[in-house]
């Protein structure tokens, strides 16, 4: 929502496409200099790619985003949907990609892409593969972006949370039980709230020096003992920590 919001602020016209599932209450009412609303949703599934095919026959966009794309596979529909219909695609890799256990802690754009320990990973890195294969072929207009840990007003910063999220942690927290950090607390991790993330995400959209290769989203590292600390001055009490390998 962090990204819609701003784009919003500047002016732009944002198409939404998603079940509708969730209530619409808060997002926002601007309307453009003609009136119409800046924010219009798409009621569709992204899997009936038929039926998204048809509602936005007569549509094109500047720019176009997936932020759950988890397989190549739906890479290749995402293609087959808009290659002809935006002037730039974007797609919501993972730092996770990146080479584990890593030769360096420096994570940059020439860091290797292998995660033998975790599918979700070599999801991501197949639909980068995708995307590229695409963009020196048929010189299909992409931009990776590979976020770490982003979170908001509904998701505590944390790497470990249980079923139901991450409020489970604060949860054991207040009741003075243990919560599991990775490893020994000191590895480092990249937290990024939504709001800063757009900042970055919406200023690579429309950029013709983001068009083709890969954007690594970088900050300074927080060990995940700093950054328990920080949600313990949050929630109070002093509870302790159970480390687990990572």
């Amino acid at each position: 929502m962090a990204i819609t919001r701003l784009a919003v602020e500047r002016g732009w016209e944002i198409y939404l496409l998603n079940r509708g599932n969730r209530d619409a209450s808060d997002l926002p009412t601007a309307k453009l200099a003609d009136g119409a609303p800046a924010v219009k949703q798409i009621v569709a599934d992204i899997y009936d790619e038929a039926d998204v095919a048809k509602k936005i026959a007569d549509l094109q966009f500047d720019v176009v985003c997936d932020f759950i794309a988890f397989h190549y596979s739906a890479l290749e529909r995402d293609y087959r949907l808009f290659k002809n219909k935006t002037e730039q695609f974007m797609y919501i890799s993972s730092a996770s990609a990146y080479q584990k256990p890593l030769s360096d802690y420096r994570i940059t754009e020439g860091t290797p892409l292998a995660n033998p320990y975790w599918e979700y990973s070599r999801n991501k890195i197949a639909g980068e593969e995708f995307l590229m294969k695409m963009y020196r072929e048929e010189g299909f207009p992409m931009t990776i972006v590979r976020p770490s840990h982003t979170y908001d007003e509904r998701r505590i910063p944390l790497g470990v949370h249980g079923k139901k999220g991450s409020w489970q942690v604060a949860k054991r927290m207040l009741e003075g039980k243990p919560v599991i950090i990775h490893g020994d607390g000191t590895s480092l991790w990249t937290m990024t709230h939504n709001s800063d993330f757009a900042k970055g995400f919406v200023g690579l959209m429309g950029s013709v020096h983001t068009m083709c290769p890969l954007n690594s989203w970088r900050q300074w590292g927080t060990s995940t003992v700093l950054i328990l600390r920080a949600v313990l001055l949050a929630t109070r009490p002093t509870p302790w920590c159970l480390k687990t390998p990572s």
